[in-house]
């Protein structure tokens, strides 16, 4: 069955609530859904993350400029094959960023085709799952206006943990003394019976990172997030090991090349490739083998559309505890809880549920929900 059309739908719309992290003021979402379209008819949706400040036409351009061209006409089952040509032909021009993020979105929307075709979920075509629901924790914590902080945090905190959340990151990256009292803060408030987690989104040095890790160590993190740039390797393998803090990053980076060479040095705890941006199902997958291999733990980025959210919980289904054990430690999905004029909107608000901290895996075909097109044309920009 061949591939018909290749469709790209920029969705956007500002924010009721403007929020900020470390990097600054988000005033609207964005995304890029990607729609092929094959023989007969059948439709599969992928998704191409938008960061909060990152505009979306860049992926839309690759899509419809380098990509499209070189996907209609093939078989909707020669998906490894379209990855890598897709890849080799923009290898001159970009390895990493836009490209694989423009790719992750096509290759999620083939795969969804192929489950809707064979009438399976995607996770039976990446052979199997080993659990129909995954804890969630929860990212919110964004700074608001006219907010005073940490008594904001705590009281978003207590919702959450009401709402029937066991795990929530905060967002951090304000200083480190003031990251400081804002998670003692926070943890006071909670007890230690809730995992805490924080995220700096890229804005410290080593020293900093090296200061906020020692002076929260007894708080107990789950894990720190992020607190240096990507292309920092060696001060993530510097701080990783200071304290019992385990450190996470990989949203930014892409691609099986780029996450082997992070492996290879031993730099993280828990590696974080985003499914809508590291490369689609294709590609995370062979990312998945290669953290098993160095027995380290995988937990998706995961911060977009109810699109992104439901391929996400197929492949977080898929993954091998690290390692493999009678009482395994399972992967976690993040769940956003940040303001979303779309999110579950444009999937119907049907496929997905959180029951008691845990989000069900959907288990119809391909990535097991219904784009709702009225929605889709709302917020469509281009």
């Amino acid at each position: 069955m061949k591939i018909e059309d290749v469709r790209v739908h920029i969705i956007s719309a500002p924010l009721e609530n403007e929020f900020r992290f470390s990097q600054g003021w988000v005033y609207k979402r964005d995304s890029v859904i990607v729609e092929v379209e094959t023989q007969g008819g059948i439709c599969g949706f992928g998704e191409c993350l938008c960061h909060g400040r990152q505009e979306p036409f860049m992926a839309a351009s690759f899509i419809e400029q380098c990509y499209k061209p070189h996907i209609v006409g093939q078989s909707i089952f020669d998906v490894e094959v379209i990855w890598e040509k897709l890849y080799n032909n923009v290898r001159p021009i970009g390895q990493q960023g836009a490209c694989i993020n423009a790719q992750s979105g096509v290759d999620i929307a083939i795969w969804d085709a192929i489950g809707k075709v064979l009438g399976q979920p995607v996770y039976n075509l990446l052979g199997g799952r080993y659990r129909d629901k995954i804890p969630a924790y929860a990212t919110g914590f964004y700074r608001l206006r006219k907010e005073n902080y940490p008594e904001a945090a705590i009281k978003e905190a207590m919702t959450h943990k009401a709402n029937g959340f066991r795990a929530m990151k905060l967002k951090i990256g304000f200083g480190v003394q003031a990251d400081i009292h804002y998670i003692r803060a926070v943890r006071d408030a909670m007890g230690y019976d809730i995992k805490l987690m924080a995220d700096c989104n890229c804005c410290y040095n080593q020293a900093n990172a090296r200061r906020l890790l020692y002076e929260i160590e007894d708080v107990k993190l789950e894990f720190l997030e992020e607190p240096l740039p990507p292309e920092d390797i060696d001060g993530y393998v510097a701080l990783r090991n200071l304290t019992a803090t385990q450190l996470a990053a990989g949203e930014c980076l892409f691609g099986k090349q780029n996450f082997k060479h992070w492996l290879a040095r031993g730099a993280l705890d828990i590696y974080q490739p985003d499914l809508c941006s590291s490369g689609g199902f294709t590609e995370c997958k062979k990312i998945a083998v290669l953290t098993q291999s160095y027995n380290t733990a995988l937990i998706p980025h995961v911060w977009g559309s109810g699109i992104g959210l439901a391929a996400s919980l197929q492949f977080i289904s898929t993954l091998v505890p690290t390692p493999l054990c009678d009482e395994p430690i399972d992967p976690m999905v993040e769940y956003d809880r940040s303001s979303h004029p779309f999110r579950l909107d444009l999937i119907g608000g049907k496929g997905i549920d959180f029951i008691n901290g845990c989000l069900n895996v959907p288990d119809q075909p391909g990535i097991g929900v219904t784009v709702d097109r009225k929605v889709l044309e709302k917020f469509k920009i281009n």
